[in-house]
């Protein structure tokens, strides 16, 4: 490794936000392919709130994507559909270094009892069957009940598609109104050579380095969350890094490594745009919480699944990021029927002034983010501050 270099936190941020694509205005002709291939993957989600998450993350890169559009690439299959941190849209490219997360999942699920009970295999023979006669298949074709919602009463046939699909034995042919259909992975996912372990663990890490710009062993292994944290140290021990220490918000500094070429990077490195972004609690810039917070000094938390009366702030909160900081958050409601995107709950970030300017920023997104999702008119229903 070479010698230390210093990161100031305004280098940090910018460098972090111009390698999450939130550096430029989201303007100008798309290229989808090119914006899923720079973030490496994308994460889906059920709730639509206003829009599901894969359609927000996809437009704060660039305003010129439509909702559902990313679903045309995965029936083309220029992406494939599996699990990183969670269900997540992945780039092609990315499938033939990607065995090692069917194998290491798939033997994670096989190792439940109900597995092991033999029940799961019958269940896995018999679906395998039915796909292999009959083609493409939903969950809704299989008419078995879970006796509860708790995760460990779904239904056989649910267990035996989880297992499969995990494992790369099933693979998402496509979606329909976010119904997931399953066919054989070997139907669905291109032949290509073997890759032994090594080199996809070089490529994953090589991968996840070039999308984080700097971090630590943690975060280069846990960025496709693919490996062992042992697997992703040895990595880093023996890869062609630059020691950097990172300036944090609060003035401190934290021992990383950064990109070989980050020298590089921060010559070329531009300001970020000054348009105010509202930002989906699943964007890959806010993703880790504790990077975040490291870097920008915002604290963040999802709190869909916390009970409303120890919520700190709503159900659903946006980030409001403008340039190289996050200047509040932001609840939204949308109404489809009524073409209505309502506020429900605004706080502004302790230490940044709302003056009428910076409103205006946020009337003028919020009014592009209705458009987005088919709505036509913005309803504040709490106070501005």
């Amino acid at each position: 490794m070479s010698a230390r270099l210093r990161l100031s936190n305004r280098q940090a941020r910018h460098l972090w936000l111009w390698t999450n694509g939130l550096s430029d205005t989201p303007t100008g002709a798309l290229d989808l392919e090119a914006i899923i291939w720079r973030l490496g993957f994308v994460q889906i989600d059920t709730i639509r709130n206003v829009t599901r998450a894969h359609n927000h993350i996809l437009w704060s890169r660039n305003q010129n994507v439509r909702e559902g559009m990313i679903w045309d690439r995965l029936a083309r299959r220029e992406v494939f559909e599996h699990f990183t941190h969670d269900a997540s849209l992945i780039d092609k490219r990315v499938l033939p270094y990607w065995r090692r997360q069917f194998d290491r999942l798939g033997a994670q699920a096989g190792r439940h009892a109900w597995y092991q009970s033999g029940l799961g295999q019958a269940q896995i023979a018999e679906i395998r069957q039915r796909i292999r006669d009959e083609g493409a298949l939903s969950t809704h074709a299989f008419d078995t009940k879970a006796e509860s919602r708790e995760m460990w009463a779904r239904p056989p046939h649910k267990k035996a598609l989880d297992q499969m699909w995990y494992a790369g034995e099933l693979a998402t042919c496509h979606r329909d109104n976010f119904v997931k259909f399953y066919d054989l992975g070997e139907r669905v996912f291109p032949a290509h050579d073997p890759v032994e372990d090594a080199h996809a663990i070089d490529w994953l890490c090589s991968a996840a380095m070039d999308r984080l710009s700097f971090g630590t062993t943690g975060e280069v292994g846990r960025f496709w969350d693919a490996m062992t944290p042992r697997e992703a140290k040895r990595w880093c021990d023996t890869a062609d890094l630059v020691s950097v220490d990172v300036e944090t918000a609060d003035g401190g500094t934290i021992a990383a490594l950064a990109h070989p070429e980050i020298e590089a990077r921060l010559t070329a490195l531009p300001t970020p745009t000054t348009r105010l972004r509202i930002l989906n609690p699943f964007d890959p810039a806010i993703r880790d919480r504790a990077r975040l917070e490291r870097l920008f000094g915002f604290e963040y938390r999802n709190e869909m699944f916390v009970p409303k009366p120890k919520r700190r702030w709503g159900y659903y909160v946006y980030p409001l990021l403008e340039s190289d900081r996050f200047v509040g958050r932001i609840e939204l409601k949308a109404d489809r029927k009524a073409g209505t995107l309502s506020v429900t709950g605004f706080w502004r970030e302790p230490g940044v002034r709302w003056g009428p300017a910076r409103h205006d920023k946020l009337d003028a997104e919020l009014q592009r983010f209705a458009r987005f999702a088919g709505l036509n008119q913005v309803l504040w229903q709490t106070s501005r501050g």
